[in-house]
């Protein structure tokens, strides 16, 4: 067996007369432990094959082998049990995009600690809400920023934090990870962890009550088999770019397991700061082969134009986190030749709609059902609907049955799984159409659906006409109270510098929308502000909208 082989020991496939991926079954031990069964597989197997290129904004660079990656997690692990994390131990991770979440990440899977990853955009009251929720015993975080300063103010109230380990320099009071890791032995003893043992907990950015713990076990990474080779289309002898701060769940999905089954070797940015020129600059300086970001980055590298920058070594082009605009597909392919491969998923899940590497997508459609999951809309019976209809996306889920990829329920709240578990289902609250040919068209959450004058109008396809105007810079589209349509729709809009707010503006985007799109959906109310409210990961808080 060779490395670019290795992954096929953890599942089944099959696919049909196209070669396109028809159908995937996770196959793994009961002791399947992703740092030793495929790290340390992979760093005998081939010791000097690429794991990782890391570069930051300060011209540092760094290459690491799976090897080097093998060796610096089995000191990690040593460090960590010496200063007594132990099995099952919540410790929280705050590492930005260093190079050492890797490390201390895969130590915690070798110890069986539990990782919970975070943000260094959390204040002090994030951390005292996510220490008390989740037990954390252990903190790892960077030196940089206020992060150290709003742990130590949270700890005047949670008192639970045995160990406060901090990267990238010294500070009183806390271990230092980097100058005591030279310390430790290189090698380091399996310790005893099972498939269905708890590995990593997050925590939800969801837009109304405080955040859920999302709960994945260790046979979780194989289902980014999927992500990686039939989504990413990574090359296993290329080098793969997931734009993604560690304290998501989208740096799972492309920083490390997927991708490191597949054999390839992850790139790493490490800024704070996101400015497309300098992106597009280490793109084509290190020749990174595939790339995955949110629509966002491929709406600003639109503005910035990739003409300036050679792109050439990109081959293959993949988004998620926010609904794709047409307009955006369309002219980022016009200025590179590359499909944008649009695919969803949630925190709970693994990619649940993709656009299959050998198909061609649809512009704004999310492609079709992943082959792992059972993927159905239903109405709010229950029941499926025919194509065109709108329902909610759910996984159906035999009864006994464990599905691979998909977490179990949320952390310490029975109660609140109930809401999402139910019927043989798992309800996403996201909901969607597909078309004839079986392609899913986003529409938004159920929650946020607006339902006016009999009509069903989801928020995004307003959004996205809205956006194609040059006065528009960001939009949220939301329900309002009337009290002859019960409810209209509000469009709440920040306009770029050159437009300043008034009604012919106003009545100018009404009017756009009207010729755009159905006429019943067009904004009746539009609001003009300077910023839209947003979660920590940068979704718009449409509840505070609404309240509003």
């Amino acid at each position: 067996m060779n490395v670019e082989n290795f992954y096929k020991q953890f599942c089944t496939e099959s696919f049909d007369e196209r070669g396109v991926l028809s159908s995937y079954e996770s196959i793994y031990p009961e002791s399947f432990n992703f740092a030793y069964d495929v790290v340390d597989k992979i760093a005998e197997m081939e010791p000097d094959r690429r794991a990782m290129v890391w570069c930051n904004v300060a011209g540092e660079e760094r290459v690491f082998t799976f090897s080097d990656m093998m060796r610096y997690s089995n000191k990690v692990a040593n460090y960590f049990v010496d200063k007594g994390v132990k099995k099952g131990d919540m410790v929280m991770l705050i590492l930005k995009r260093h190079y050492q979440f890797w490390f201390a990440v895969l130590a915690l899977h070798k110890i069986g600690a539990v990782g919970v990853p975070g943000t260094n955009l959390l204040m002090t009251k994030d951390y005292e809400y996510r220490f008390d929720a989740a037990g954390v015993k252990h903190i790892v975080c960077t030196s940089e920023g206020e992060v150290t300063a709003r742990v130590e103010e949270a700890c005047t109230k949670y008192t639970g934090l045995v160990n406060k380990f901090v990267v990238k320099g010294a500070r009183d009071g806390w271990l230092d990870f980097d100058s005591d890791l030279e310390g430790y032995a290189d090698t380091f003893t399996r310790m005893p962890t099972a498939a269905e043992d708890p590995m990593l907990l997050y925590f939800t950015s969801g837009t109304t009550g405080m955040p859920k713990m999302v709960f994945h076990d260790h046979s979780y990474p194989l289902a980014h088999i999927i992500t990686a080779k039939y989504w990413h289309n990574v090359d296993p002898n290329g080098l793969h770019l997931t734009v993604s701060e560690t304290g998501w769940m989208k740096s799972m999905w492309g920083k490390l397991y997927g991708q490191w089954l597949i054999g390839t070797a992850v790139f790493v940015y490490d800024f704070d700061k996101f400015v497309p020129g300098d992106l597009l600059a280490v793109i084509s300086k290190h020749k990174v082969t595939s790339f995955c970001a949110p629509p966002t980055i491929y709406r600003f590298f639109i503005k910035e134009n990739t003409e300036n920058f050679d792109f050439s070594s990109v081959k293959y082009a993949t988004t998620a986190g926010e609904a794709l605009n047409p307009e955006v597909y369309n002219r980022f392919m016009e200025l590179t030749g590359l499909h944008l491969m649009e695919a969803f998923g949630q925190t709970e899940t693994t990619v649940l709609t993709l656009n299959l590497v050998g198909t061609t997508p649809k512009p704004g459609s999310m492609g079709k059902p992943s082959p792992l999951y059972n993927v159905d809309l239903v109405d709010e019976d229950g029941q499926s609907v025919p194509p065109g209809e709108v329902g909610e996306i759910v996984i159906r889920v035999p009864a006994g049955k464990k599905q691979n990829g998909l977490f179990g329920g949320y952390f310490k709240d029975p109660e609140l799984t109930k809401t999402v578990w139910y019927d043989g289902m798992y309800h996403t609250g996201d909901t969607a159409w597909k078309d004839e040919d079986g392609f899913f068209w986003y529409v938004g959450r159920t929650d946020d659906i607006i339902k006016s004058s009999g009509y069903r109008i989801g928020p995004f396809e307003i959004e996205s006409v809205l956006m194609e105007h040059p006065a528009v810079l960001e939009c949220a589209v939301t329900g309002a109270p009337d009290p002859d349509r019960g409810t209209v729709v509000k469009a709440t809009v920040v306009l770029t510098q050159s437009y300043s707010p008034g009604d012919a503006l106003k009545k100018e985007l009404q009017d756009y929308v009207k010729k755009q799109t159905a006429p019943y959906k067009y904004p009746r109310i539009l609001e003009f502000v300077p910023e839209l409210p947003k979660t920590i990961s940068g979704k718009i808080k449409r509840a505070d909208i609404r309240k509003g």
